[in-house]
């Protein structure tokens, strides 16, 4: 985000999640936009808010999780206080997220570190793992 660089809007698996994330809890409320930040749903479950990520699977579910941490974070920097869950709706799962004081201050650390890679001047040196070939950023990497 601090370069505007956004993924490939035709990688197939951006495309697949862009269809799950469509076809997916039609019934909940979607879509909440605000900074940086978009949310794909918000509803109300026993007096509480309720934000929720929708993932196509539960494979990199740490960082859906300080994904998901983060929107709480925002969240509560303005005042509204929530709870998260992340969906994962091919294997009719889901999973509760609390920003409790631990996830907080891993959260921070989070940022922390990515706060020193974008104060660089230049980017560090490409690690191939093996998330590269499905990714919507590949390019930047590896061209």
């Amino acid at each position: 985000m601090s370069r505007q660089l956004v993924p490939d809007q035709d990688n197939p698996y951006i495309e697949i999640g862009r269809l799950i994330d469509q076809q997916s809890y039609r019934r909940e409320r979607r879509k909440l936009h605000f900074d940086n930040v978009v949310i794909d749903l918000v509803k109300r479950s026993d007096g509480e808010w309720v934000v929720g990520e929708v993932k196509k699977s539960s494979k990199a579910w740490q960082s859906a999780r300080m994904q998901l941490a983060f929107y709480l974070y925002k969240l509560r920097e303005i005042g509204i206080e929530a709870r998260g869950e992340l969906f994962f709706p091919e294997e009719r799962r889901r999973v509760a997220v609390v920003l409790n004081p631990e996830l907080e201050e891993e959260l921070k650390g989070v940022i922390q570190g990515i706060q020193a890679i974008i104060r660089e001047s230049k980017a560090p040196p490409a690690k191939r793992v093996g998330y590269c070939k499905n990714c919507g950023y590949r390019e930047f990497c590896w061209s």
